[in-house]
C-alpha cells in the first residue's frame, strides 16, 4: 500500500493553542489538555499500518512525541495552503489527521485501510473523508496526492466539509466516507470525546481538569458559525 500518514500540528504553548477552552479552563490547562490530545493522537498514529509517519509541525515537538516520525515543519500561509504542502511530501497513498480528534480508533480507519490494501486489480477509492460534526473534517485520505484538490478551499467555516467534498468529486474522485467526528475545540467537545474514550490519558486529563468547574457537567456552548482550523492558535 505504501502508505502515509501525516498528523499535522503545533507546540502546545499556552496562549497559543485551544484558547476556546478558556474558560473555564486556565490557559495552563488548555495548552496541556491540547498536549495530551496530540500525544494520544500519534500514539493511534502509530499503531496504525503506515509504511511512513509525517509530523508536520508548527514549532518543536517534544522528542517523545517525534518518536517513530518523519518531522517536518509547517508552511507559511492559510491551512488550505499548509495541507496542500503536505501532499508535496509523499507520491503514495496519503492521510492527513488533525490533533484535535484524540477519541479516534484503528477502527474507524478501517474502511480505508482495507481499501487501499486490497490487491490489483481491485479498483481503490481515489480520496476518503473524515467529516467533522462542527462541519469540517478530521481526515483526508488521498490515493494520489495532489495539492490542487485543497489549494483554495475555503477553510474554517461551517461549508468547508462540503466544499471540499465537492472539490474532491468535480475531480472525478470516488469518495469513501469515514464516521462523523467531534473535534475538540470547547470543553464541551473534551467532555464528548472523554465519553468515547475512557480511561486513556486524554480522558483522565479531562476529568481531572473538570473536578470543581461548576458547569463541567454541563455542555458549553459554541458560537454558530464557527468552525476552528487544524493546526490554528484558537
Amino acid at each position: 500500500m505504501n502508505l502515509t500518514i501525516a498528523v499535522i500540528a503545533k507546540e502546545c504553548s499556552p496562549g497559543r493553542v485551544k484558547t476556546r477552552l478558556t474558560p473555564p479552563l486556565t490557559p495552563e490547562q488548555a495548552a496541556a489538555l491540547a498536549q495530551t490530545s496530540l500525544s494520544q493522537t500519534l500514539e493511534t498514529v502509530r499503531s496504525l499500518p503506515a509504511d511512513r509517519r509525517l509530523l508536520v509541525f508548527d514549532g518543536t515537538p517534544h522528542e517523545r512525541d517525534a518518536a517513530g516520525f518523519e518531522v517536518s515543519a509547517q508552511c507559511s500561509g492559510g491551512l488550505n495552503e499548509r495541507l496542500a504542502a503536505i501532499c508535496s511530501l509523499t507520491a503514495g497513498p496519503l492521510l492527513i489527521l488533525g490533533m484535535d480528534t484524540p477519541q479516534i480508533r484503528g477502527e474507524q480507519l478501517a474502511p480505508l485501510l482495507a481499501d487501499w490494501a486490497a490487491p490489483a486489480p481491485v479498483p481503490h477509492r481515489g480520496a476518503w473523508f473524515g467529516p467533522a460534526s462542527d462541519g469540517g473534517f478530521w481526515a483526508l485520505g488521498l490515493y494520489r496526492p495532489d495539492g490542487g484538490l485543497l489549494r483554495g478551499v475555503d477553510m474554517s467555516t461551517p461549508r468547508t466539509g462540503a466544499l471540499q467534498l465537492a472539490r474532491l468529486a468535480g475531480a472525478g474522485l470516488e469518495v469513501g466516507l469515514l464516521p462523523v467526528v467531534r473535534d475538540v475545540d470547547y470543553f464541551a467537545d473534551a467532555l464528548a470525546a472523554a465519553r468515547e474514550c475512557s480511561g486513556t490519558r486524554f480522558a483522565l486529563a479531562v476529568e481531572r481538569f473538570g473536578v470543581g468547574l461548576p458547569e463541567a457537567g454541563m455542555p458549553l456552548g459554541v458560537p454558530a458559525g464557527v468552525v476552528p482550523a487544524w493546526g490554528s492558535s484558537r
